[in-house]
């Protein structure tokens, strides 16, 4: 599998047999992709992404894997990853506002680049999508003699009949979406009777189909650890886009109901110890946050948070950045000063002036305030706290790195 961003280390992005590949074979790849391209023509390299599709390429060729599953990394049309000229299926999943220098700022353009996947001879599917998304979509498919599918949530994944391993109401879309672009790519394969026959046994749905989304674990995406020694829950989701942001706080809120038995029609007269920690470097950070208030307070009340911290994505205090997490994209002026953050903490204000909001130089830090304030309730008996950590997925990762190297698993 080739997939972007990484959380934690850039290897994570190419993965053989669900595991990202070793540190030995990643960099005896880069280096050989490094050296084939120093030698031809001016030397010049690629830019990291495309650099980076080249190496996973290269790898899954020398390693001789089976099967790829490759997500593009902008848009479609245009993007590194697109050129295949024969896969055996391709599909879209949900549509949101993302990108949009490159892919546009409406759902009709942005949907038209991704359709540039789309390819004579392979199916499509996709989720159902907003009308204009979906008018494109298959007007393009159209275009291009490809038969496109709508997937509608599957029976027993709406149901519940079959758990997910992931949280999120929004993943019984995803699921039902990889489902049949499985069942489609063994057919390609010639294992169309296998497929057919375990279908036959299982109830619409085959054995391995069951057990791979019960399995499926992915860090950092509805992610919760609990801290036993400082009596936090730690909920981490990145959520880059309003659509995403929305969908991050839905799920946090749902958690934070259940654990901390909140009665949706007696919202919050107690105040519940809840904190968030958030940070968007480079999009409209002021409207995501205003976003994941709104969709917060609708669960949890006016005041959703009982404190808000606002960091960089720097990850430690003393060393900085690890390497594998510094973003070479955000302005360093910005970060210094922390001018994100403190407009952040302005906007909170606004929306909530009870809650204590803070600005941190490093993810580090804000996660040894949230400790703090844990120990302070527990000296007061208050219940066990929990956290939301959302944004920018650099700081998801960041933060999974600076809680497991102090023993949150």
């Amino acid at each position: 599998m080739y997939t972007s961003p990484h959380l934690r280390v850039v290897r994570e992005r190419i993965q053989i047999n669900n595991e990202p590949i070793s540190e030995q074979l990643f960099t005896k790849y880069l280096f050989e992709v490094w050296d084939r391209l120093s030698s031809i023509g001016d030397g010049s390299k690629p830019v990291y992404f495309r650099f980076l599709t080249l190496v996973a390429f290269h790898a899954f060729i020398q390693e001789r894997v089976e099967t790829a599953v490759i997500e593009c990394g902008i848009g479609g049309e245009y993007d590194s990853t697109n050129l295949f000229v024969s896969p055996t299926v391709t599909a879209v999943t949900a549509l949101s506002i993302d990108h949009v220098g490159m892919l546009g700022d409406t759902i009709d353009q942005i949907a038209w680049h991704k359709a540039g996947i789309f390819k004579r001879g392979a199916l499509a599917f996709t989720t159902p999508q907003p009308e204009p998304a979906m008018r494109v979509l298959q007007e393009r498919a159209k275009e291009k003699d490809v038969n496109l599918q709508v997937v509608e949530p599957n029976a027993q994944i709406a149901s519940g009949q079959i758990k997910i391993g992931l949280a999120g109401n929004f993943q019984q879309s995803n699921a039902s979406l990889a489902v049949e672009v499985s069942k489609a790519h063994l057919r390609q394969l010639g294992h169309g009777n296998l497929v057919e026959s375990s279908l036959e046994s299982e109830n619409g749905m085959p054995r391995e189909f069951k057990q791979g989304l019960q399995l499926v674990k992915w860090p950092g995406r509805c992610d919760m650890r609990h801290d036993r020694r400082n009596g936090v829950t730690w909920c981490l989701d990145g959520g880059h886009t309003l659509e995403s942001i929305e969908v991050s706080g839905q799920w946090f809120a749902d958690e934070a109901r259940k654990a901390q038995k909140i009665d949706v029609g007696d919202i919050d007269k107690t105040q519940h110890q809840r904190i968030l920690i958030f940070n968007q470097q480079e999009r409209d950070a002021r409207a995501l946050a205003a976003a994941l208030f709104k969709t917060l307070s609708i669960v949890l009340g006016p005041k959703p948070f009982t404190h808000a911290i606002f960091t960089t994505n720097i990850t430690f205090k003393e060393t900085g950045y690890k390497p594998d997490l510094v973003s070479v994209n955000s302005n360093g002026d910005d970060i210094k000063v922390m001018r994100v953050q403190n407009e952040l903490a302005r906007v909170w204000n606004e929306l909530d002036g009870d809650a204590q909001t803070m600005v941190t130089a490093t993810i580090e830090e804000a996660i040894e305030e949230v400790r703090r304030i844990s120990m302070k309730a527990n000296a007061r008996h208050d219940k066990d706290l929990m956290c939301f950590i959302t944004g920018s997925l650099h700081l998801v990762g960041g933060a999974l790195e600076v809680l497991e190297s102090t023993g949150v698993s």
